[in-house]
């Protein structure tokens, strides 16, 4: 059984989940019920950055402890998890103790490798990116204040601080890009980590000593580690390094990651480990922004949408199925009301709910609510089987690309295929003239929403598997067994008794408001 670890970029929890952060958790969640269901031993893990004077300076303003300050915003986060059916192996908090303790051992294995140094820090620095810029980096606003290329303020900073010598891994990560050009993804983010390198890479300063809510340096009093020292080690974590067998769980497979943060994970990610003479994680993907009206959401532009209420609004499985199919992963989508609606009903009620419930209605009307005969087949039920059957390889496809948004796309080809092929073959019309070859009409559009939804099940677990239910293959579950993708070649047998049907996708309609 292959080996499948792959994990979000951990949220900073200075504030509520907005759609970008469920976005990249569903997609993450997709990746991962995907490879289960496809037999491989998959650990998804996603959490919560904790550490940093940006939550310092929040937790002082709301008057309480920087741990009570991430306790109750980490918890917005777990709550976001648990309601949109997000599959995670762990949650991890970077004020987790074995989180603590793998960071120091990797500053230890740097530290003991060369590459880490005292020396004094002047530069401009972001609290809220808790990112260092150079002189050349920075805009100057109107007003003359200087702003990070994010547009966030910046301001001097002159304290002792451990470095680390990321100029000498300039022509290292070069040669990583050059030998494996899929290290980065989409290839646009590649070229912009490349042109960066290539510019010269400066040390950099990876402890502070002007707050102490971090975690300590070794043997170093007063001083913590950069924030992105800290948070980037997470990944390590849950493989229990450097205590052994932690070869078994590391190194991950995927980090997905938004194309905001590509340089941390894709710059000094890699440094970090190839110092400490670590395996490298397989690819980092950064995906694009899911806008509101064009602009990316932020709290000081008034316009985060948070995640619960659409849920509430859509459910749970419509809003991931919008959000993994309506934009394509890679690059940046626009979210809107009104396309929600769109598609759950197009895609949802209209093509696979109807098809699924015509087909099970008929059924149970005609067919003693069992599976009906499945021969003997005509050219077209094969040739329908044939079209259908590309679909699971299609879809892994897709999933290695990292594009869950083409695998539904395969999928809802197949949709419209049954959907055609029903209508041609008119089973209604033949129960009157040849109810047998009716009965084979059926059982073939049956076999084949079976495979379709097999294949939903990564975007919309339980809607997936209640439609699973109603096609007699066995009781509610996450994956494996009759479940997995192992079973896609087989077929359903003739005579299961089936349960009454019933509708998986309503329609949505705007609820109507008070006057």
């Amino acid at each position: 059984m292959s080996h499948y670890y792959v994990t979000t970029a951990i949220s900073y929890p200075n504030g509520r989940p907005h759609i970008g952060h469920a976005y990249e958790v569903i997609a993450t969640d997709w990746l991962a019920r995907f490879a289960r269901l496809d037999g491989r031993d998959t650990y998804f893990l996603t959490g919560t950055d904790e550490h940093g004077l940006k939550i310092a300076q929040a937790a002082r303003t709301a008057d309480i402890s920087p741990k009570e300050f991430v306790d109750g915003m980490s918890a917005h986060f777990v709550a976001m998890c648990d309601r949109l059916d997000i599959s995670r192996d762990r949650f991890i908090r970077t004020t987790d103790a074995d989180h603590k303790a793998t960071a120091q051992a990797l500053w230890t294995q740097m530290e003991a490798a060369g590459d880490i140094y005292l020396d004094r820090y002047e530069g401009w620095y972001s609290v809220r990116d808790e990112a260092y810029y150079d002189e050349e980096d920075l805009v100057v606003a109107d007003d003359g204040t200087r702003l990070a290329p994010t547009g966030t303020e910046v301001q001097w900073t002159v304290e002792e601080s451990w470095f680390f010598r990321l100029s000498r891994f300039q022509e290292p990560l070069l040669k990583l890009y050059a030998e494996q050009p899929d290290f980065v993804q989409p290839s646009n983010r590649l070229n912009e980590m490349r042109a960066f390198v290539e510019r010269g890479l400066k040390d950099l300063s990876i402890s502070r000593t002007s707050f102490d809510w971090g975690i300590p340096v070794p043997g170093s009093p007063g001083h913590v580690m950069y924030v992105w020292m800290d948070a980037l080690t997470n990944y390590l974590t849950p493989s229990g390094w450097p205590a052994a067998g932690w070869e078994a769980r590391w190194p991950a497979n995927l980090h997905v990651i938004g194309k905001d943060v590509v340089r941390f994970h894709a710059i000094y990610w890699p440094a970090f480990l190839m110092s400490a003479n670590l395996p490298l994680p397989g690819r980092i993907f950064g995906h694009g922004f899911v806008l509101n009206r064009g602009e990316k959401m932020s709290k000081s532009l008034g316009n985060i949408v948070e995640p619960m209420g659409l849920a509430d609004t859509f459910g749970v499985d419509p809003l991931r199925y919008y959000l993994l199919r309506a934009i394509q992963f890679g690059q940046d989508g626009e979210w809107s009301h009104e396309a929600i609606g769109r598609r759950i009903n197009a895609d949802l009620a209209n093509d696979l709910g109807n098809l699924a419930q015509r087909t099970l209605s008929m059924i149970a009307r005609n067919c003693a609510n069992a599976v009906p005969a499945d021969g003997p087949a005509t050219e077209a039920d094969l040739a329908l089987l044939a079209q259908v059957e590309p679909m699971l390889h299609e879809t892994r496809a897709a999933h290695e690309a990292v594009r869950p948004d083409i695998a539904l796309d395969a999928i809802w080809a197949r949709v419209g295929m049954v959907n055609a092929y029903l209508n041609e073959n008119a089973p209604w019309a033949l129960r009157k003239t040849d109810p047998a070859r009716a009965d084979v009409v059926l059982y073939h559009a049956a076999e084949c929403i079976r495979r379709i939804a097999l294949l939903v099940q990564p975007a919309m677990p339980i809607s997936a598997n209640r439609l699973l239910d109603q096609l007699g293959t066995g009781q509610l579950g996450t994956g494996g067994g009759d479940r997995s993708f192992a079973t896609y070649g087989n077929r359903l047998i003739p005579g299961t008794p089936l349960p009454a049907p019933e509708g998986v996708f309503p329609r949505w309609a705007e609820p109507e408001t008070a006057d």
